[in-house]
């Protein structure tokens, strides 16, 4: 596999100044709920990144895409079953870009809501097959930017924006606990944390349903195909790619996994001690934490990623039921 290039720290401190007036920079609180087992002695510090801009993280890497297009006109696209198309949708209407999103016909309604809200053209399909088809015909036909939920240069900039306002936030933290679906978080994030803050260990947190990362670094190459069963569709990607790959293998040290049961075992604790209803994906990072992770980051100063959450009401009470 062919290394990819780390952005550096100039460049993410670039990006960063260039969306301050389009983003959030979303708060990192200190946990003060009661003692979890174990950790009684850590420090816990969460990035409240459920609080960006159409609900999650992603609004950063569409935003970085758009404000770096050359040519405009002809709109974008993207295929995504939730909070990628949310944002991309968000990105396009606040940079008067048109947008045409492709997401499957099970995408949850709250989510293709959001999406109509900011201004995007739906398009539907069965199969992961199906959606990159159309976003293919799409970027063909009416030469429409594709905008990947978790490839690309400037995706992975705009997330390093993530762990530049951690690491800004707090010092001198031993780990940084991130969730991992396409790799596309956790590779901005790992590649400004290992800049300002080198002896911080960065951990990937997937389902165990959904490890395609981890098979990855198992097997030395990204995954073309991943079979995934999860309740964290938004941890569930369906492949891997070069480039965030690359730089996991770069700049991550450990791939844990939690199970469904344990996401929801999270997302009771996240209402009930941080008053916050979240989606399974942005209570993984906790999870982790309270599983795999307890004995290890035992008196550490921890920071959790709360990555985002577009979910409805009736969906969390399934969920949880």
């Amino acid at each position: 596999m062919t290394t990819v290039n780390t952005p550096d720290l100039s460049t993410i401190k670039t990006v960063a100044n260039a969306l301050r007036e389009r983003i959030v920079q979303t708060p990192t609180v200190r946990y003060a709920g009661p003692p979890i087992s174990g950790l009684e002695s850590s420090q816990i510090f969460i990035k409240l990144e459920l609080l960006q801009h159409a609900g999650s993280f992603k609004a950063r890497g569409a935003l970085n895409t758009i404000m770096n297009m050359t040519d405009t006109a002809s709109g974008v696209t993207a295929f995504s079953a939730g909070n990628h198309a949310i944002a991309v949708s968000f990105a396009a209407s606040q940079s008067g870009v048109s947008a045409k999103v492709v997401m499957p016909k099970t995408a949850n309604p709250f989510r293709v809501e959001r999406c109509k809200y900011w201004g995007a053209e739906i398009k539907f399909g069965e199969t992961i097959g199906d959606l990159m088809s159309i976003v293919d015909d799409l970027q063909t036909s009416e030469g429409r930017v594709l905008i990947h939920p978790f490839e690309g240069v400037h995706t992975v900039e705009g997330t390093a924006t993530v762990g530049l306002e951690l690491c800004n936030d707090v010092a001198s933290l031993d780990a940084v606990i991130v969730p991992v679906g396409g790799g596309g978080l956790i590779s901005g994030i790992a590649s400004a944390v290992k800049q300002m803050q080198p002896s911080c260990q960065v951990i990937g947190v997937e389902p165990v349903e959904a490890k395609g990362m981890a098979d990855s670094i198992q097997g030395g190459a990204p995954l073309a195909s991943v079979k995934v069963n999860s309740i964290a569709d938004s941890l569930s990607a369906p492949m891997h790619l070069p480039m965030t790959f690359s730089l996991v293998q770069q700049h991550v040290d450990t791939m844990v996994q939690v199970s469904d049961d344990e996401l929801r075992d999270a997302m009771k604790f996240m209402f009930a001690e941080l008053k916050l209803a979240v989606e399974p994906a942005c209570a993984s990072a906790l999870a982790a934490l309270r599983g795999p992770l307890r004995k290890s980051m035992a008196c550490k100063r921890i920071g959790l990623i709360a990555c985002g959450s577009n979910m409805d009401l009736a969906t969390y009470n399934r969920l949880l039921a």
